[in-house]
C-alpha cells in the first residue's frame, strides 16, 4: 500500500544544489529563504545546531533532513573541513503540503543504518565533483531521488513516532488512510473508516488520534483542503474542485477554507501569487 505517492502528488516538490565541496567554515541557514535544507554529509567531521540546540557532532557520512525552513547551522570540526552536498528544498510549505507539515523539523539519517541508498549517494557524489555537461540539472533530480528514498528508510526505521507517516506502518490505520487519500470525495464518517481499517469504532477514532495526532475526520478535512489547494494552483475551477473532495457546493467549500485557511479561496490564490 503506498501512502507516500499521494502525499508527492499534492506537495510541489523540487530540489536544488547549490554547493557541493568541502566546507571550512561555519554556514549559518536563514528560515526567511522560506526553504527547507537537505545536507550530505560525505567526510571529515561535522557539527550541527537548530536554533542553538545541538542535533549532531559526528565523523559518520550522514543526511540531514529540515523539511521547513529552519534557522540552523553547519559547522565543520578540525583542520580538515567537511565535505558536503548541499540543496534547498520545495516541498509545498508555503502552500501548507502536506509533505512538508507531515515530516519533523529535522531528521538524520546515518548512511552506514541504509546500505541501499547508496549506489544513488555514489551517483550523486560523482557528478557533483565532476564537470559533465547539464550537470546542476543532473544533481537536482538526483537529489529528489534520495530525498524519496530517505523518506521510505525513516518509516521503515520507525524514525517518525507520530503524525501520518507514522499511521503508515500500522497496517491497520493504513488501509484508512488509504481510503482517504484515494476517495476524498465520499462522504466518510468515523463507522466507516473504521470499517476500513478492520476495527471498533471506539478502537480506531482513539488509535488514529494517537498516531497521527488529529481525529480521523480532522484528518479528512486536512486531506481535502491540501487536494483544493493543488487544483487551485492547477487553475482549475473551485466549483469543479468542490464536488472532487465531497463538498455539495462551491460556498460550502469555501466557507471551510475560510475557517482553516483564515482566508477564502480566491484570496489565498492572490496571496499565493504574491509570494
Amino acid at each position: 500500500m503506498d501512502l507516500l505517492t499521494p502525499l508527492l502528488q499534492q506537495s510541489a516538490f523540487s530540489a536544488r544544489v547549490f554547493h557541493h565541496g568541502n566546507l571550512c567554515h561555519l554556514a549559518d541557514f536563514d528560515p526567511g529563504a522560506m526553504a527547507g535544507h537537505l545536507h550530505l554529509f560525505k567526510g571529515g567531521r561535522l557539527s550541527c545546531t537548530l536554533r542553538d540546540t545541538l542535533v549532531l557532532d559526528t565523523d559518520r557520512p550522514c543526511a540531514l533532513l529540515f523539511p521547513r525552513p529552519s534557522a540552523h547551522t553547519l559547522l565543520p570540526v578540525g583542520e580538515r573541513g567537511a565535505d558536503l552536498v548541499c540543496a534547498t528544498l520545495d516541498l509545498g510549505f508555503k502552500t501548507g503540503g502536506p509533505l512538508a507539515m507531515a515530516l519533523p523539523e529535522c531528521l538524520v539519517l546515518y548512511l552506514d543504518d541504509a546500505p541501499n541508498l547508496l549506489p544513488t549517494l555514489q551517483l550523486l557524489f560523482d557528478e557533483a565533483f565532476s564537470e559533465r555537461f547539464a550537470r546542476q540539472a543532473a544533481l537536482d533530480r538526483l537529489m529528489e531521488y534520495f530525498l524519496i528514498q530517505a523518506i521510505r528508510a525513516v518509516i521503515d526505521s520507525g524514525q517518525i513516532h507520530s503524525g501520518i507517516f507514522a499511521a503508515m506502518t500500522d497496517p491497520k490505520l493504513a488501509r484508512a488512510v488509504n481510503a482517504i487519500h484515494a476517495r476524498p470525495e465520499r462522504g466518510w464518517t468515523v463507522e466507516l473508516l473504521a470499517e476500513q481499517a478492520g476495527m471498533s469504532r471506539a478502537r480506531f477514532a482513539a488509535r488514529f488520534r494517537e498516531q497521527v495526532g488529529l481525529s480521523p475526520l480532522d484528518y479528512l478535512t486536512d486531506w481535502r483542503l491540501a487536494v483544493v489547494r493543488h487544483q487551485l494552483r492547477q487553475g482549475h475551477a473551485i466549483k469543479r474542485i468542490a464536488a472532487q473532495v465531497g463538498y455539495a457546493s462551491p460556498a460550502a467549500l469555501s466557507r471551510v477554507f475560510a475557517q482553516r485557511l483564515g482566508l477564502p479561496p480566491s484570496d489565498w490564490l492572490k496571496q499565493q501569487a504574491a509570494i
